[in-house]
């Protein structure tokens, strides 16, 4: 077996815990995986692969999430200049890329299941950002809306990975950045707007309150789960929000020297 299809079977199997403890409708997921992948059948998945590959490998990668201190954490970045080196790589999470436009960064990697900001996601695509489509049960007919009018796109699913589509382990938008992000073994990951408490940034689309809550707190231990065992180091330069195990915090200050070291 490949290791491709090894790590796979472990997002899978992950998967299947949550949909269980949240009782998703895993028969919509592979629905609405389906619709995904015969939407973008034409694609060369070894290309796309290799694309994301090449944007990540050996990189200082900084994954964005749309945390309350999403705008206070670009601002640091900006004033630092951490998003400036040609080595520097802006992961966003769903809606947090609206944010990054609004103050001039044009994310390398979008992540997104679209309930975000659809003009966002369009926008962000055609200024050359590579749009990752995550497939679940409750995105069909954004699927449909969306992924037609992209150029550039990767297609992602939660349940068994097949046709043009893959798991890279995860479960939010956030989470799925991180695990995206170590599989292509980067110099490192910084963690920005990643605050994981009980308060929703305003960045953060259409949710239900007490869904969002609970699926934040999920994603916040797969993180402090793959932190332990990634060879890569992860860190967390998030001005608020909860401390998450395994990733230490950082300021962006210390990190510039840390990158310039």
């Amino acid at each position: 077996m490949l290791l491709f299809d090894l790590l796979d079977m472990d997002h899978v199997q992950k998967y299947e815990e949550i949909a269980e403890e949240l009782s998703l409708d895993k028969e919509k997921d592979r629905k609405a995986a389906k619709v995904l992948d015969s939407l973008i059948a034409e694609r060369d998945i070894s290309r796309d692969i290799k694309k994301l590959g090449g944007l990540i490998k050996n990189k200082k990668v900084y994954v964005f999430g749309a945390g309350p201190s999403l705008k206070k954490d670009i601002g640091e970045i900006k004033k630092h200049g951490l998003d400036k080196g040609r080595d520097s790589i802006c992961i966003a999470a769903d809606g947090a890329g609206k944010a990054l436009l609004e103050e001039g960064i044009v994310p390398h990697i979008h992540v997104t299941d679209l309930d975000g900001f659809p003009e966002t996601i369009l926008e962000i695509n055609r200024k050359g950002g590579l749009t990752v489509v995550h497939a679940h049960g409750d995105n069909i007919d954004l699927i449909k809306d969306i992924v037609p009018r992209l150029g550039n796109i990767v297609g992602t699913t939660q349940t068994r990975p097949f046709g043009k589509l893959r798991n890279f382990g995860g479960f939010t938008d956030g989470d799925r950045c991180v695990f995206l992000a170590d599989h292509f073994r980067p110099e490192y990951i910084v963690l920005a707007g990643m605050d994981f408490g009980r308060v929703v940034g305003e960045y953060a689309g259409r949710y239900d309150k007490k869904s969002k809550v609970k699926k934040l707190a999920i994603g916040k231990m797969l993180i402090e789960e793959l932190a332990k065992e990634s060879h890569t180091p992860i860190l967390n330069m998030t001005f608020g929000g909860e401390d998450i195990r395994n990733v230490p915090r950082i300021s962006a200050e210390r990190l510039k020297a840390f990158s310039s070291g």
